[in-house]
This record gives C-alpha cells, sequence and structure tokens, in this order.
C-alpha cells in the first residue's frame, strides 16, 4: 500500500465568495489557472456540467512525460466546497478537496486539501521526495 501525503494550501483572494467560487468550479477555467510549464488542457468537450458524478479528462505533461487524467467530482455544495477524486492517472490516489470561505463582503479564503499517494513503493516516494512534492508546491 501506498504511503498517504497530504498538501494544504490557504489563499484569500480579492474577490467575493459569489464570483471566487463560479470561477474556480468551472473546469474551462482549469487551464487558466494551472501552471504553463504543465501544458495542461482539459479534454473533456465542454460546457461540463458541475456536480456529483461529473468526469473531468485532462492531458498534461510531466518533466515531458504525456500524461492522460481522468477526475470525478465526488461532492458539490456550492458555493463552499467540491471534492474531484482520480479515476485514472498518475497517482495511485488523488483526492482534491476545495472549499470557499467569504471573508467580509469582498474577499474569499479559498483552501485546497490534496491526499495522494504515488505507486511503485519505495522508487515512488524517492520520486515523490526529488519531483512530486516540489511540483505540487509550484502548483498550489
Amino acid at each position: 500500500m501506498s504511503r498517504i501525503h497530504v498538501l494544504e494550501r490557504r489563499q484569500r483572494i480579492e474577490r467575493p465568495l459569489a464570483e471566487v467560487f463560479p470561477f474556480y468550479a468551472d473546469a474551462a477555467n482549469l487551464e487558466r489557472i494551472t501552471p504553463p510549464w504543465l501544458g495542461f488542457e482539459v479534454t473533456t468537450e465542454g460546457p461540463i456540467e458541475m456536480g456529483v458524478g461529473a468526469l473531468i479528462d485532462y492531458r498534461l505533461r510531466l518533466h515531458g512525460i504525456p500524461v492522460r487524467w481522468r477526475t470525478r467530482i465526488e461532492e458539490w455544495q456550492p458555493p463552499h466546497r467540491f471534492v474531484d477524486a482520480q479515476l485514472s492517472g498518475p497517482y495511485s490516489l488523488w483526492h482534491h478537496t476545495h472549499t470557499f470561505h467569504a471573508d467580509g463582503p469582498r474577499a474569499t479564503i479559498l483552501g485546497d486539501t490534496v491526499r495522494y499517494a504515488i505507486p511503485f513503493g519505495p522508487l515512488g516516494e524517492l520520486a515523490r521526495a526529488l519531483l512530486v512534492d516540489p511540483d505540487l508546491k509550484d502548483i498550489f
């Protein structure tokens, strides 16, 4: 069994919750908020109807290696939370919780909690320490 790791990030966005949640909940915006070095592209034909069970397919490059990825929306609680989980892709576990809290009338606290595991035992853990963790910190 792969070891489970957790990445948590919080950021304050100077926009109201009523704008922030719809922006982050629109899969078409993933390409806009993902660093360009990943070559990230949503391949599911849009518009994507977001809600529990929605499937989203992506294509990206990890250190030059092309990767296909599919996630499913597991929880959908607008405008405060949604969760996506990997069905197929580079991780043995990927469970990403997005949270949104108003910080007064003009700002939002965006939270990301990612539970993830890397396949391939000790070799995967080495790759995690050398490549995956630094990449995730740059992405989030």
